[in-house]
């Protein structure tokens, strides 16, 4: 294995810069000169936005930038001892000692385990001290090498590169002797995005103020490097659980009833002794927060308050949840329906009059094979042989994958409220929520109702001998009957009153200003992305299509225009601004590009669930400026969907394109300056953001999948 640093990725006792970008920057030159990484902008762009999430200066003046990258080629360290030092965000003033960790994209376990190593050696004051007595490069790279060097393996470290840390269940289990009676046990779980300093920092943390109060711990790290569980036999015979996570705990149930201390990586890192107290007193209180979980007690409606996130991080963290499982099913249903036009032609998701109830791409579907396919399209738009029954089929699949897109936003939203028990009530009140036109808005508030529908029903004290039905009968039974009931009987008319209502108002437009039209759709394609207001907007524009020209067919164009600006929007706003961004935000950024081309508005739903007063109101705007343009320009489409895959069954393309690009930059525009006020330098991005790149992300209820509303 090559080694992770090199004296030439070493500068000592230098001023680098005045502030954390620049050296973070000066760093990233260092990897890229070594032939370490493929640019150096590209690098430090990354380690920003990573800095961008949570601030990455440690107590003691120690600072360590970090990132995963596609733009590295080779796993690395660059290190300066600073003189002067630069404020990288500790509480205790600016860091001296900097180390910017860069990992491959895709990393591999080894390296990931050896940058792991070198975080753990970071919060022992003898290597600290090291650091800052080494005399030259070269006694600095000596240095980072014995502690990220593969140590004899032994006993129960053997399968591991790196000395068993301490917080290993081998190395931390309590001894079989000398243990008293009134020693207290507690068990923790650490975990950051990237999963390569911040986890395994936390960890070492807790583990050492553990020690020093007499107190045994156990931490699991759920990083890059891999996660080995903790034996259940260890998480039964705890006092208290400490969550140290800046994202989702994985297989949470393992704690279910244990009471509860969270927070994120960087309190544990900074405050471990108080974490450790708090989890201890957590452990005395009967009314202390527990950990949810089917068939347990919840948490009680008196339960303390200490070590519980913030209002406004368990929202967020519910929202991102439920887009980020939602995600994949955007982007196979969005890419497919797309191909669907573009091999089968514009025309084949509309009704087939030779049967009644299917589109021409089912019906093809079920009467054709691929050794019997049509001869002959049986109208204008639509494509025969090969490809036709290619676009169908590519159809078909789309538009199911599209219908589960509420549904698992709902469904998942509960789970991040309520785990497992969550699921089915979610799922049902997200399919009843489409039944009744409430579409993506309906989706998250339903996916809340579900949720706490289901971890109050969990927190249920049953029977011992009904206890075994709750987790499998009651709570879905329930839970689903709650939740989905509140709405199909109180949500589901007024909605319906709303769509009628918007209906009726613009079919009332249709003779007044055009550009006052075109700016009213803007408004509504853009306003929920995918719900109630965008769904009349989209319904009320195909239903005119049967004119075959004259307004409806501009009103149809418009309504495309202002639908495929969001997305693209937001691609160019992650592009100009990148540090404005998480990596899992730019990398849907990059996917929204092609959404937005194919008029698949969901692109631009994980930007829109995770920051909806910055960016529903700027996407707004760009919607209302392209439908506007369109709409003077009497541009006519007659196509009710397909983005840049329909350009041929359009009028005036160049002004639909002029309008688009127009839009799109005044949305890009807007949203970028939103970002940019009101944000302090640590928290410019949400510190629990769920991280996409495991879960690939994009999201809310778009605007216009016309095969899903068909």
């Amino acid at each position: 294995m090559s080694a992770l640093i090199t004296p030439e990725l070493v500068v000592l006792d230098t001023d680098l810069g005045s502030d954390k970008a620049t050296v973070v920057r000066r760093l990233a030159g260092l990897v890229a000169d070594a032939g370490r990484a493929t640019g150096a902008e590209a690098l430090a762009g990354d380690a920003l936005a990573r800095e961008a999430q949570a601030a990455t200066g440690l107590p003691g003046g120690i600072a360590i930038p970090h990132c995963r990258s596609a733009a590295v080629t080779q796993a690395s360290l660059a290190f300066t001892r600073l003189s002067p030092g630069v404020d990288f965000g500790a509480a205790d003033g600016p860091a001296d000692l900097v180390f910017l960790i860069a990992a491959p994209a895709a990393g591999d376990a080894d390296h990931l385990t050896l940058l792991s190593a070198l975080a753990r050696a970071l919060v022992r004051p003898d290597f600290v001290a090291a650091l800052r007595a080494a005399a030259t490069p070269a006694d600095v790279v000596a240095l980072v090498e014995e502690v990220v060097s593969p140590q004899p393996a032994t006993g129960a470290s053997a399968a591991t590169s790196v000395p068993a840390p301490a917080t290993s269940p081998a190395a931390a289990a309590p001894a079989s002797t000398g243990q008293t009676a009134a020693r207290r046990r507690l068990v923790a779980v650490s975990a950051c995005p990237t999963g390569i300093a911040h986890t395994y920092m936390a960890a070492d943390k807790l583990t050492a103020a553990a020690q020093d109060a007499g107190v045994d711990l156990v931490v699991e790290t759920q990083g890059s490097s891999g996660a080995t569980p903790l034996d259940p036999a260890v998480i039964r015979d705890a006092d208290a659980v400490i969550f140290a996570v800046d994202v989702g705990v994985r297989d949470r149930d393992r704690f279910a009833g244990k009471p509860v201390i969270q927070s994120g990586t960087k309190r544990a890192i900074n405050e471990p002794d108080v974490m450790i107290r708090e989890a201890l007193a957590a452990a005395d209180d009967p009314n202390a927060r527990r950990v949810p979980g089917s068939g347990t007690a919840g948490e009680p409606a008196a339960a303390s308050s200490a070590g519980r996130p913030g209002t406004a991080t368990e929202i967020r963290r519910w929202l991102l949840t439920g887009v980020s499982y939602m995600i994949p099913f955007v982007a196979a249903g969005g890419l497919l329906i797309a191909l669907g036009f573009l091999f089968g032609g514009y025309q084949i998701v509309n009704p087939n009059p030779d049967v009644e109830g299917q589109s021409y791409a089912l019906s093809w579907v079920l009467s054709n094979s691929f050794f019997d396919l049509p001869t002959a399209a049986p109208t204008e738009g639509l494509n025969d042989g090969f490809l036709g029954y290619l676009g169908a089929v590519c159809t078909v699949l789309g538009q199911a994958a599209f219908g589960f897109l509420v549904p698992a936003l709902a469904g998942y939203i509960a789970y991040a409220i309520a785990d497992r028990p969550g699921i089915v009530p979610g799922f049902v009140v997200g399919a009843v929520s489409v039944s009744v036109g409430a579409g993506f808005i309906g989706g998250l508030v339903g996916g809340i109702i579900a949720g706490f529908a289901a971890r109050w029903i969990a927190s249920w004290k049953l029977p011992t001998g009904v206890r075994g039905l709750q987790p499998v009968v009651i709570i879905p039974l329930l839970a689903t009957l709650i939740s989905s009931g509140i709405m199909a009987v109180l949500l589901g008319r007024p909605l319906a009153a709303a769509l009628t209502g918007l209906g009726n108002w613009l079919n009332g437009l249709t003779g007044t200003s055009a550009v006052l039209l075109g700016i009213i759709l803007g408004l509504m394609m853009c306003f929920d992305l995918g719900g109630p207001v965008n769904k009349a907007a989209y319904v009320f524009a195909t239903t005119g299509l049967a004119a075959g020209s004259g307004a409806p067919l501009v009103i149809m164009a418009t309504v495309m225009a202002a639908g495929m600006v969001p997305p693209l929007a937001m691609a160019l706003s992650t592009l100009v601004r990148p540090k404005l961004y998480t990596p899992a935000e730019r990398d849907n950024g990059k996917a929204a590009w092609l959404l937005g081309l194919s008029f698949i508005s969901e692109g631009a739903i994980p930007f829109a669930a995770a920051d909806p007063l910055r960016v529903i109101p700027s996407m707004m705007l760009g919607g209302a400026t392209t439908g506007a343009i369109v709409a003077a320009s009497g541009v006519e489409l007659r196509a009710p969907h397909g983005g840049i895959f329909v350009f041929f069954a359009m009028s005036g393309v160049l002004m639909f394109l002029v309008a688009l690009v127009v839009g799109t930059v005044v949305g890009a525009l807007a949203v970028t300056i939103a970002k940019s006020i009101g944000r302090t330098k640590a928290d410019a991005v949400p510190e629990d953001a769920v991280d996409l790149a495991h879960a690939h992300a994009a999201a809310p209820a778009s605007t216009v999948s016309a095969p899903a509303r068909a």
